[in-house]
């Protein structure tokens, strides 16, 4: 077995990266995936970094910055924006509670995962993830670092540190909706978050619609999002999801669906999640 390196600071730990260690946060990923193999890399736990977790509102700009360490467990529990509804109801869905109280935000999206049930709501929060190293820091667009399937744009010697969502009015409303072979403790077969923003007079501003498990990794609709922009939010937008709208997703078929059936199943998450935002 290699070293096994817990810094109590954000510097220590870049530091230590220079040596490329394995990265454990929650280790709901890390230990699974080794398959009871012996862990023979140097490891660098990032959980006494206090810097890493909680979540910070920015009164001034209406951002929300959320540590990296923050878990699903702390998602759930915090008195967030009523746009991150989506992303909350997304954290129940994570596991079960036990993973919801180790499990990581980052370390979801780290994992990369076309399934991964945070993504897609954050997709539809427009988030941003914050990536540092000893070098330097730099910020991409959520959908910027997700490049494919277990694949990020992670460099070596760099750690997320953080995730950044941008600010919505107190008319935000947001949801999310995930369709499995049962009702708890599944990978998903197709989900959908929906976030719509209004102005004062109930037309909308700004919405994001993102799809996961029916693409090589989770992808918003921005046609879709597009058509919507202007529109009155009333009962009955879901009238406005055409077939083509569906054309960023790419299903395959596996153990848990066929292709036709997940993009089926994704138009009719869109339109059940456009209503549920719609209705309040």
């Amino acid at each position: 077995m290699g070293r096994y390196l817990r810094p109590d600071s954000l510097p220590e730990a870049l530091a230590a990266l220079r040596d490329h260690p394995a990265i454990l946060a929650g280790g709901t990923d890390f230990y699974p995936s080794r398959g009871g193999a012996p862990v023979e890399t140097d490891v660098l736990d990032v959980t006494r970094i206090e810097s890493l977790r909680g979540i910070d509102h920015d009164a001034r700009g209406g951002g929300t910055r959320i540590g990296a360490a923050t878990t699903w467990t702390d998602i759930v529990a915090a008195a967030l924006p009523p746009h991150f509804r989506g992303l909350q109801l997304a954290a129940r869905e994570v596991g079960g509670v036990q993973i919801q109280n180790a499990g990581t935000v980052a370390g979801n999206l780290c994992n990369a995962s076309p399934a991964a049930d945070g993504v897609p709501a954050l997709l539809a929060l427009s988030a941003s993830v914050e990536l540092a190293s000893a070098a330097g820091s730099r910020v991409l667009p959520l959908e910027a670092f997700l490049v494919g399937p277990r694949r990020t744009a992670l460099a070596p010697g760099e750690l997320m540190t953080a995730i950044l969502v941008p600010g919505a009015s107190p008319r935000a409303r947001a949801t999310f909706l995930k369709l499995g072979a049962r009702r708890y403790l599944v990978i998903s077969i197709a989900m959908v978050s929906v976030m719509i923003d209004t102005d004062a007079a109930g037309r909308i501003a700004s919405c994001g619609i993102a799809v996961g498990a029916c693409s090589a990794v989770a992808r918003r609709l921005p046609a879709l999002e597009k058509a919507l922009v202007g529109q009155t939010l009333t009962p009955g937008l879901a009238a406005a999801v055409e077939p083509a709208h569906l054309a960023p997703l790419a299903p395959i078929d596996d153990v848990r669906a066929s292709a036709d059936y997940r993009r089926e199943a994704a138009a009719t998450l869109v339109r059940r999640a456009l209503e549920e935002v719609a209705h309040g």
